[in-house]
């Protein structure tokens, strides 16, 4: 193979490893565009809600710990495959059922199929691209798949509208199995150039779980991935289920300004990670950026919640701006990094994305039982309605825990982007 068709080989099999982790984002925040299909169709208040979607979590945060053993072991190929394929499973279940535990199983499986996406396109990205591309092409995928939850907000509030929350589901379910397919074809796990086969060495699972129990025993690594969790529950709490039902039951928004502006979160993500990042790398500083993007974040959806009649494009004004400062979690994980040998360095990354999504797994179902507990009875189209004070007492936990992510920042030791 000529290197040039070899370079255009190598950045194919990594943008399949993207599209994919843009469809598990696309399937991670569909909910949030039919909660009120969902509630209707299974008779769910807030809580019970709340906990279906979090079953995704539940395989999600658990996997991130044996994933990267699996995919050093088996490679991407097999494991990419038959990861989509559960996800395009689990949304067939979804879709096809009026039962709440065959939809909570097929909840669980996008969650376990997703849990491959991210770190799938790192190894991708590890074999077939050159070493010193690896940084950029992390720092892309996470923008790809922002920008994925932003047009999926947007594109699935039509596409509910015009087919129904069910026909859509099934429609990405059918999306997976195509590209389990594609993936299967063209995905392959070595590089070959010049006649010469790279292989990864593979690592023993006594040796994995060694350096797992020597980055648990880091304090250092439980505050970032604490911190991190804190700055990403808003997202995973809000852009991505209660934000649209709000926006349209409290602040009288229609379907399409409510996923519009939530969407506006996810391009605030997309834009503010990269950049928040580089200043970060530049100043040489890790706690000022987290400590500042906090409190902001903080103080935004701390006004949203409590200011009323706030104009529609401010509303998404302040959402984009949410979302960048919100983007200071991505670094959490180069704190992880930083504060351990560069033995047991991907391991702490792990555990800290771990932790970023134990919030998301907690706080969901949490939200929806506040929402139940100040409920006044009313009811549309079927589903419960809350009232905005309902969504102020449920969400207020929002800025709070912001607030005190910038609090328990102060007390993780400064890298100053440095390894150990």
């Amino acid at each position: 193979m000529s290197s040039k068709r070899l370079h255009f080989f190598s950045w194919l099999i990594w943008s399949l490893g993207a599209l994919f982790y843009c469809y598990e984002y696309f399937l991670r925040i569909s909910p949030d565009v039919f909660t009120g299909d969902l509630m209707r169709t299974y008779g769910l208040g807030g809580a019970a809600l709340g906990n279906l979607i979090a079953f995704y979590y539940y395989a999600y945060t658990p996997m991130q710990l044996p994933v990267g053993i699996l995919m050093d072991r088996y490679g991407p190929r097999l494991l990419l495959t038959i990861a989509v394929l559960c996800c395009a499973l689990g949304s067939f279940l979804f879709a096809a059922t009026d039962l709440v535990w065959v939809a909570a199983t097929g909840r669980f499986l996008v969650g376990f199929g997703s849990a491959f996406a991210f770190v799938g396109v790192l190894k991708l990205a590890a074999i077939w691209l050159r070493p010193d591309r690896f940084a950029f092409v992390a720092g892309l995928a996470t923008t790809l798949g922002m920008i994925g939850a932003m047009i999926g907000e947007n594109a699935l509030t039509f596409l509910v509208k015009e087919f129904g929350w069910r026909h859509t589901t099934y429609g990405s379910a059918l999306f997976g199995i195509f590209l389990g397919v594609i993936i299967w074809s063209i995905v392959r796990n070595t590089k070959t150039q010049a006649d010469k086969e790279i292989h990864y060495d593979k690592v023993s699972f006594s040796e994995i779980v060694a350096d797992l129990l020597q980055a648990l025993r880091r304090k250092q690594v439980w505050l970032a991935g604490i911190v991190g969790g804190l700055l990403y529950i808003p997202t995973s709490v809000f852009a991505e289920l209660w934000g649209v039902p709000y926006l349209e039951q409290a602040r009288g928004f229609s379907s399409f300004q409510a996923a519009s502006a939530v969407s506006m979160i996810f391009l605030g993500w997309a834009i503010g990670g990269p950049i928040i990042g580089f200043v970060s790398d530049r100043l040489k500083l890790r706690k000022i950026p987290i400590v500042f993007g906090s409190l902001m974040a903080a103080l935004l959806i701390g006004l949203l919640l409590l200011t009323s009649n706030i104009p529609v494009d401010i509303v998404f004004v302040m959402f984009l701006l949410f979302g960048m400062f919100s983007s200071a979690e991505n670094i959490t994980f180069a704190i992880a990094r930083e504060s351990c040998a560069k033995e047991i360095a991907g391991s702490a990354v792990a555990i800290n994305n771990m932790l970023v999504m134990f919030g998301g797994m907690i706080l969901q179902p949490m939200v929806g039982k506040m929402l139940d507990s100040k409920w006044h009875g009313a009811m549309h189209m079927g589903h419960r309605v809350f009232s905005n004070s309902n969504y102020v007492h449920a969400l207020i936990i929002l800025p709070v825990g912001l607030i005190l992510a910038a609090v328990l920042t102060l007390f993780i030791r400064e890298t100053h982007a440095e390894l150990n």
